[in-house]
């Protein structure tokens, strides 16, 4: 087991040593929507590549998730082991919709041989959701 400052350090360090492996703009939260981001989830059992859907305003969350589920067909042909998750509860107990690819091999951010495994899903799976974004972006965004 880990001290709670050794686990900290250790998921800085993975984080760092992602970051500077595969240098990249990433898309994550410039989607020019509120409430709508990309993200990169590791923790000490999983990891995945998420797209969350947080807006304030719960109408509006549920009008992209829609628009999202409609491109659901085109997005599965892609990334086919992709979740939809219209009620995902996150560590604080708030709900979302997410919309998120797990990473399907064993995981642990308290584990360094684990890691590149994990990195290579990222750098892998990150452009193909973020590709497709950006292809469907305008009937996403028609809200």
């Amino acid at each position: 087991m880990f001290s709670k400052e050794e686990a900290t350090l250790l998921r800085k360090e993975f984080w760092i040593s992602f970051g500077k492996s595969f240098p990249r703009k990433w898309l994550l939260y410039n989607t020019e929507m509120k409430g709508v981001s990309f993200k990169f989830v590791a923790d000490r059992k999983n990891a995945a590549i998420c797209l969350d859907l947080e807006n304030p305003d719960e109408l509006v969350n549920l009008l992209y998730y829609d628009q999202l589920l409609s491109l659901k067909v085109l997005i599965t042909s892609e990334i086919p082991e992709i979740i939809f998750n219209d009620a995902y509860e996150l560590d604080n107990g708030k709900i979302i919709h997410r919309i998120y690819v797990p990473f399907e091999k064993k995981f642990s951010i308290h584990n360094k041989n684990t890691w590149g495994a994990c990195f290579q899903f990222f750098l892998e799976t990150m452009p193909k959701f973020e590709n497709f974004f950006y292809e469907y972006e305008d009937i996403i965004k028609k809200i």
